[in-house]
């Protein structure tokens, strides 16, 4: 099973974290705009057996944006299912408790499917239901190969409705690196997932909260 290693960090300034990108020679991985609409579901057993164990399993839909001719065309969406957990505890003991503090660390199974629909209804008939839902708009930037010190590192991009987030993936040293040449430091790191973050921004507001989502947008009149 792969190992994620990964922190976020709140965006106030976009214009000026594109700067930086530009600044460190960050490119867009990817064709066209690289940037991809996710729709994203959670699943879970009705007494939340996999969150008890923090652990989850989830189907994401990736839609990626045209430009050009081809933004006429509809895009052929790509689905992916992921299952994550905690990393079995290593005989480090201390040293990886004190290493997991500073990242969020997960173990992570992650597979291409054709049929989202197909998928969902066996995680229903398995006794499970897709219980949160969130989209979020996602362009993933890489450093140049000249940057060897930053090979495997991933730098997402994220809009999202409760506003925009970078995630850092990769070697911890380089999520380093690369935090501290965007302007950010240690301080700043954010270990919770959108779904906490998302409660937690609905708490600040007074809201019941139920799916992370962007406001329908209203046909124009005729």
């Amino acid at each position: 099973m792969a190992r994620e290693t990964e922190i976020k960090l709140k965006i106030g300034d976009v214009r000026a974290l594109h700067r930086a990108l530009k600044k460190i020679e960050a490119r867009v991985a990817g064709r066209g705009t690289g940037r991809v609409h996710e729709e994203n579901v959670i699943f879970d057993t009705p007494q939340g057996g996999l969150a008890k164990h923090g652990q989850l399993l989830r189907i994401r839909t990736e839609t990626a944006e045209a430009r050009g001719k081809a933004k006429d065309a509809k895009a052929k969406p790509r689905v992916v299912v992921t299952f994550k957990r905690p990393p079995a505890e290593p005989a480090a003991g201390e040293a990886e408790r004190a290493f997991r503090g500073r990242y969020k660390v997960r173990e992570e199974i992650e597979a291409e499917v054709t049929d989202a629909g197909a998928l969902t209804r066996i995680f229903e008939s398995l006794g499970m239901a897709g219980w949160f839902r969130y989209e979020k708009y996602r362009t993933t930037f890489q450093l140049p190969v000249s940057k060897g010190w930053a090979k495997g590192l991933l730098i997402e991009l994220d809009e999202t409705p409760i506003g925009t987030f970078v995630e850092l993936e990769g070697p911890p040293e380089a999520i380093d690196r690369v935090a501290q040449e965007l302007g950010y430091s240690k301080q700043d790191y954010v270990l919770k997932n959108y779904l906490v973050l998302y409660v937690e921004e609905c708490r600040r507001k007074g809201e019941q909260p139920r799916h992370m989502l962007f406001p329908e947008k209203k046909s124009p009149s005729k």
